[in-house]
């Protein structure tokens, strides 16, 4: 293995508002040799989410920070070149935490063996990863959403958003998303939503007051900040928000918190926060279910894929800027 070099992005600096190059350091290393129970796996394909940005930072949170100097954490899928391991056999394709990097040596008890034949691999880390166990556990889990009902997802054409509102018409709810620009509002509706209201040209709380004239019932929040305030003034009575991430704010150095929360009271609403890691014991069922849906034409999939292991930086920054539709992944090499 001392022949292959391992190229790597490892946390330089603690980011002071949007994330830059230079809070990065690219290296390269020896490919390590994976120990007993190990395999070492050449990455194909780099997962890029909006929880990566907390994860940069230093404090109290659902998994600890990235430490300085450590390679950024990142889920991937890529193909067993060694194991040591009875259970994954070289060859296999495997998915799991493994980093922003071209190689990893991870322990196969925490890796997934995945079937590229089955669906493309930039899927295992989208609908059928945990964006997609993400959104079908926060809906269903925590939103309980009722044939009937209206379901408002924000950050709709996001990896996680796309499939809370396919999910949501499933169940027979109505589903009004909220995304930014004209081009993700038209996906919106190529997919099934009812309705989309492009928050960047449009009075969002008219558009909802006219798209959920009897409220919104179930509202699925990706992004914080002045869109949750302003759901909350359109709840039904009863309604369950659902808590998912605040891309809106994880930039900013104090967050804005919602000012016009006590329409839960008057609602009787529930918010509730959630962190897909507490269902993890479950994901296979989400996984047979969604796959179904999948094959029956019922849950539509979108990867936006940038090749490229050097473009990690600017590519990560596309979900802050709102430049990508569907799932954003970083192709590192040829499966």
């Amino acid at each position: 293995m001392s022949t292959l070099v391992n190229h790597q992005f490892k946390l330089a600096k603690r980011p002071v508002g949007m994330v830059q190059r230079s809070d990065f350091e690219y290296a390269q290393a020896p490919v390590a040799e994976p120990g007993e129970g190990e395999v070492l796996v050449k990455i194909l394909y780099i997962s890029l989410d909006p929880a990566m940005r907390g994860w940069m930072n230093e404090g109290k949170s659902y998994v600890p920070p990235v430490g300085i100097g450590e390679v950024m954490r990142a889920g991937a899928v890529g193909r067993v070149i060694t194991s040591r391991d009875p259970n994954i056999a070289v060859g296999d394709h495997v998915v799991g935490v493994l980093g922003v990097q071209e190689y990893a040596v991870a322990k196969a008890k925490g890796l997934t063996k995945v079937d590229p034949k089955l669906v493309p691999l930039p899927v295992y880390l989208g609908t059928l990863g945990m964006p997609g166990m993400t959104a079908y556990f926060g809906l269903l889990e925590i939103g309980q959403p009722k044939a009937g009902e209206t379901v408002v997802v924000s950050g709709a054409a996001g990896a996680v958003g796309q499939v809370v509102g396919q999910i949501a018409k499933i169940k027979g709810c109505r589903v009004v998303g909220i995304a930014g620009g004209a081009d993700k509002c038209a996906y919106l509706r190529s997919i099934g939503f009812d309705a989309a209201i492009d928050y960047k040209h449009e009075d969002v709380k008219a558009a909802l007051k006219q798209h959920c004239p009897k409220g919104v019932d179930v509202y699925f929040d990706n992004v914080g900040g002045e869109i949750l305030d302003i759901v909350l003034t359109q709840l039904a009575m009863h309604a369950r928000i659902v808590i998912c991430g605040a891309i809106s704010q994880y930039n900013e150095s104090k967050m804005k918190g919602p000012s016009n929360y006590m329409s839960l009271l008057v609602n009787r609403a529930m918010m509730k926060g959630m962190v897909v890691f507490d269902y993890a014991s479950r994901y296979g069922e989400a996984a047979r279910e969604m796959a179904g849906w999948m094959a029956t034409g019922q849950l539509k999939t979108r990867e936006d894929v940038v090749e490229g292991l050097e473009t990690f930086p600017e590519t990560l920054l596309k979900l802050f800027k709102g430049e990508n539709t569907g799932k954003l992944v970083l192709k590192v090499a040829d499966a």
